[in-house]
C-alpha cells in the first residue's frame, strides 16, 4: 500500500502508431501495474512528447517510456532522444522487431536506452514483466524528485512573467502557467488576495504566494539551494556555464571543498541551446539543457554547492584568502577562484526593441516561448552557431523562420553542418546585408523595418517573434579594475599578461601567472570571459578542467 500511495500520480507511458499494437501493450501494462500506476498510451511521437510536457508542468512523475521503433514521422529512438529532455529519469524502453536490432543495439548510446523488447512480448510474465519490475525497481531507487508543481499566473506578454518562466525552466523547475485572463488564474489570484495589477504571481508548492517576485527570493522559495552552508572554501566557481560546470566537476571530484555561484540558471547561453550536434561523444547531438543538467548533476554527485540567483559584485584579496562578495552584502572566501562569468547576447539598439522586449523581442532562444510560435512567422538576428540551432528548433513549431545576416552570407560566422541543414529547411530562409532598423507593436511585437545594409533601402514585415543573438559582451563589470581586462572587458590571464616578458606591476610573485591565471595570484578565469579564447563549449569545459590543475598547483606551492 505504501508502495502505491508513492506511485498513485507516477505515470508508465506506451507509445505504438499501430492502434491495435497500442492497446494491447497498455492492457498488459494496466492488468499489472494499474493499481499502482497510471497508465498513459499515444499513437505518435508528438502527441506523446505532448502528453509529457504537460505532465512535467502538473509536477507528475514518469518512471518508464515504451515506444515503438517503427513510427511514421518520427521513428521511436527520435522520440525517446526528445521525452529524455522532458524526463531525464524516466527508465526507456524501444518495442523492436527482429530486423531492428541493430537500431536499438545503437540506441544504448544514442539515448542512454535501458532496454529493448523484441515484438510479440508473449507472454509477457515472461518477456515483459520481468524487465518492467527491474526497470521500476532501478526508478524508485533513483533520484526522481518528487517535486510539486509551482504555478505561475500572469500576463502572456509581460516581460516579467516571460522572465520568470525562462529562470524557472532552465532551472529545472516544474511549473505550471496560467494566462491571467483564464479563470483558472482569476480563481488563482483570487485565493491569493491579488487584482491581477501586479504580475506574475508565482504560489510555490506550499501554497505560498509570491507577488512579482525577484529571482533570489523565487529560488529560495521553490528549493533552490541560495545560501552557502560555509565561509570558507578551497575553491569558489564564479559561473555555471560550460567551464564554470567544468570546473566545479573536476574541483569536487578532486577533493577541493568546493562552491558554484550562478546569477541566474546554470547552462549558461548554451544551457539555451535547442541542439548542440558538434561536441565530442555526442554524434546525434544534444539539448543544451540535457547536458547542463546532467553536469550539474555530476557536480553536485562529487560534492559542489550549487548556489543559484546570487549575484557577486565583488572580489577582494584578504591576505591568503580571496573573498567573494554578493549584492546582498554577505561574503563567501575561499583559498582560490575560478572566474568562468561568460558572455551575455548584446543589445539590440534599434528603436522600439527595449520596449518590446520579453514581448516578442528575445535575447537568446528562450525555449519556453518556442512552442507559442506554433504556426507564425519568427525572425532571428544573427548569423553565428547559437542563431543557427535556435533557427533549426524554431523551425519545427513556425510557419517560417527568416534569418537576418548583416554579413553576406553565413560562412564567416556559421558551421558547415549546420548552414547545410538551414539550406535543407523548407521553412527557413536567410536574407543577407540585413539588419532591424525598428520593431513596432502596442503591447507586443507586430511588425519590423528592415533596412538593407547596402542600398539603405527599407522594408516593413509582420512579425510577432523576433530572436536576437547579435555577439556577446563578457559579464565582468563587477569585477572593475580588481583584475586587468582588454578594452572590451574580456579578462586577460597567462601568456597575455606578460607579453613584454614581465608580469604586471602590481604581481608580487616571483614566478610568472600560470596560463589561466589573472593579475590577482589564485585568481583564475576559464572559459568565454577570457580574452582571445575559443567561444565553443569542448574548449570551455577543457579550460574548466585545466583551471583546476592550476588551482591545485597554486596551493601546493602556497
Amino acid at each position: 500500500m505504501a508502495q502505491a500511495a508513492e506511485t498513485a500520480r507516477t505515470v508508465i507511458m506506451t507509445v505504438d502508431d499501430d492502434p491495435g499494437v497500442s492497446r494491447a501493450v497498455a492492457r498488459d501494462l494496466r492488468r499489472r501495474y494499474g493499481e499502482s500506476y497510471r497508465i498513459v498510451r499515444a499513437e505518435s511521437g508528438d502527441s506523446a512528447l505532448e502528453a509529457l510536457r504537460e505532465l512535467k508542468l502538473r509536477g507528475d512523475l514518469v518512471a518508464v517510456i515504451l515506444a515503438d521503433y517503427r513510427m511514421p514521422q518520427m521513428n521511436g529512438i527520435e522520440f525517446l532522444e526528445q521525452a529524455l529532455d522532458v524526463y531525464p529519469g524516466a527508465r526507456r524502453v524501444l518495442l523492436t522487431a527482429y530486423a531492428d536490432t541493430n537500431a536499438a543495439i545503437d540506441a544504448i548510446n544514442v539515448v542512454d536506452l535501458d532496454h529493448y523488447l523484441l515484438k510479440p512480448w508473449d507472454p509477457p510474465e515472461e518477456k515483459l514483466y520481468p524487465v518492467l519490475d527491474d526497470l521500476l525497481e532501478a526508478w524508485r531507487h533513483s533520484d526522481y524528485r518528487p517535486v510539486p508543481a509551482t504555478k505561475v499566473v500572469g500576463h502572456r506578454w509581460s516581460a516579467r512573467s516571460s522572465e520568470v518562466r525562462e529562470f524557472l525552466a532552465r532551472n529545472q523547475v516544474p511549473y505550471r502557467w496560467y494566462s491571467v485572463e483564464e479563470p483558472e488564474g482569476q480563481r488563482l489570484l483570487a485565493a491569493a488576495g491579488q487584482d491581477g495589477q501586479r504580475l506574475p504571481l508565482v504560489i510555490t508548492p506550499d501554497g505560498t504566494p509570491l507577488v512579482e517576485p525577484e529571482a533570489p527570493e523565487l529560488a529560495a522559495r521553490v528549493g533552490l539551494a541560495t545560501t552557502p552552508t560555509a565561509d570558507f572554501y578551497d575553491l569558489v566557481v564564479i559561473g555555471g556555464g560550460p567551464a564554470g560546470l567544468g570546473a566545479a566537476v573536476y574541483g569536487a571530484s578532486e577533493g577541493l571543498r568546493t562552491v558554484l555561484v550562478e546569477r541566474s540558471a546554470t547552462g549558461g547561453q548554451a544551457g539555451q541551446s535547442s541542439r548542440i550536434e558538434n561536441y565530442l561523444g555526442f554524434p546525434d547531438g544534444v539539448s543544451g539543457a540535457q547536458l547542463t543538467d546532467r553536469a550539474r548533476r555530476q557536480a553536485t554527485k562529487f560534492g559542489a554547492e550549487i548556489l543559484a540567483a546570487r549575484e557577486v559584485t565583488g572580489l577582494e584579496v584578504n591576505g591568503a584568502a580571496r573573498v567573494v562578495r554578493f549584492a546582498d552584502g554577505s561574503a563567501v572566501a575561499a583559498h582560490s577562484v575560478i572566474l568562468a562569468t561568460g558572455v551575455q547576447y548584446r543589445q539590440l539598439e534599434a528603436e522600439g526593441c527595449i520596449d518590446l522586449t520579453g514581448c516578442g523581442v528575445f535575447y537568446g532562444s528562450a525555449l519556453t516561448e518556442a512552442a507559442s510560435c506554433q504556426g507564425h512567422d519568427v525572425y532571428i538576428v544573427g548569423g553565428a552557431n547559437s542563431a543557427g540551432q535556435a533557427a533549426m528548433y524554431l523551425s519545427r513549431f513556425a510557419k517560417s523562420v527568416t534569418l537576418l545576416v548583416r554579413g553576406a552570407d553565413l560562412s564567416a560566422s556559421m558551421s558547415y553542418y549546420l548552414i547545410q541543414q538551414i539550406n535543407e529547411a523548407p521553412n527557413i530562409s536567410v536574407r543577407s546585408q540585413t539588419v532591424v532598423a525598428a520593431a513596432h507593436g502596442a503591447e507586443r511585437l507586430e511588425r519590423l523595418t528592415l533596412r538593407h545594409v547596402a542600398s539603405g533601402e527599407r522594408e516593413q514585415v509582420d512579425a510577432q517573434w523576433m530572436f536576437v543573438f547579435i555577439g556577446a559582451a563578457p559579464l565582468t563589470d563587477w569585477l572593475g579594475d580588481t583584475v586587468l581586462r582588454d578594452k572590451r572587458g574580456f579578462i586577460l590571464a597567462g601568456p597575455d599578461l606578460t607579453a613584454d616578458g614581465r608580469p604586471p606591476t602590481s604581481w608580487e610573485l616571483d614566478r610568472p601567472p600560470y596560463h589561466l591565471e589573472t593579475s590577482i595570484p589564485g585568481v583564475f578565469v576559464a572559459g568565454d570571459a577570457r580574452a582571445e579564447s575559443a567561444k565553443r563549449v569542448a574548449s570551455a569545459v577543457g579550460e574548466g578542467a585545466m583551471a583546476v590543475m592550476l588551482v591545485h598547483r597554486y596551493l601546493e606551492q602556497s
